[in-house]
């Protein structure tokens, strides 16, 4: 029996119908199955892929414009499972062929996601035969002792890597209080950190709001403090510095500043 994906309507294959036309395509007589990039798109851990669709075969087959091929001979039938239908990498063995393939910013958003989508247990998590498993265990460690960290930017995300190498604990991300969320929040230092793009603080009405809200916090013995784009891309040393003597002053001793990754 044929199996076809189909655009009714319309010329182009868009969301489920391109992983769908990937599988079929790169199946063969032993399965192809989604993986990397597109298995993390379809597990809602990182946002769906918008180039080349990846799938990995136990043989191997050429890669196209549209499809980037794995072969693996570490495939086992116990790393893949079905979403709706389509065959899919599990979440475990997603996240490790993310370490082969994707930077440390984004591993670790995955790993987060999966936390706390409840996908994943960090402490469960065993040895990958046949694999290499640094890279996962380092994005794995962060949440070992702290709970996930769910920054929903680019901006966040950076910023989570200055506090790490600035030598402070893990913080809450994103976290309700009252009627605000705050970005970044140590309850034991009562700091909040906010990352103010541009994007959403430079209009009147965002400006009034958060000089509403940072007085609000500052009844309820909150400190807040605002770094901007500008100043988290281009000075980041100068953010280093300003959180070391921020948490000192309120009375933490941080660690041992984290080196810089390469």
């Amino acid at each position: 029996m044929e199996v076809g994906v189909f655009a009714v309507g319309h010329d182009r294959v868009v969301g489920a119908g391109r992983m769908w036309v990937a599988v079929l395509a790169k199946g063969g007589p032993d399965g192809a199955v989604l993986s990397h990039r597109a298995a993390a798109g379809l597990w809602d851990l990182l946002p769906w892929p918008t180039g080349r669709i990846d799938v990995t075969t136990r043989r191997r087959r050429r890669s196209t414009r549209a499809i980037r091929v794995h072969c693996s001979r570490t495939l086992r039938p116990e790393d893949v499972t079905e979403i709706d239908g389509l065959p899919v990498t599990t979440v475990e063995r997603t996240i490790l062929d993310l370490a082969d393939t994707e930077n440390d910013r984004l591993l670790k958003h995955a790993c987060h996601g999966a936390e706390h989508l409840r996908l994943l247990d960090a402490n469960r998590i065993g040895p990958a035969p046949g694999r290499r498993t640094r890279r996962r265990d380092e994005a794995l460690a962060t949440l070992r002792h702290a709970p996930p960290q769910i920054a929903r930017s680019e901006l966040e995300e950076r910023f989570l890597e200055l506090a790490r190498r600035a030598g402070l604990p893990p913080p809450l991300v994103n976290e309700d209080r009252g009627p605000y969320c705050l970005d970044f929040f140590w309850p034991d230092l009562g700091l909040v950190i906010e990352t103010d793009g541009a994007r959403t603080h430079n209009t009147d009405a965002a400006f009034h709001a958060d000089r509403r809200r940072d007085v609000d916090l500052k009844v309820a013995g909150l400190e807040t403090v605002r770094f901007t784009w500008d100043h988290i891309v281009n000075d980041p040393d100068w953010v280093e510095r300003g959180l070391r003597a921020i948490t000192r002053r309120r009375g933490l001793i941080t660690a041992t500043p984290s080196p810089r990754r390469a």
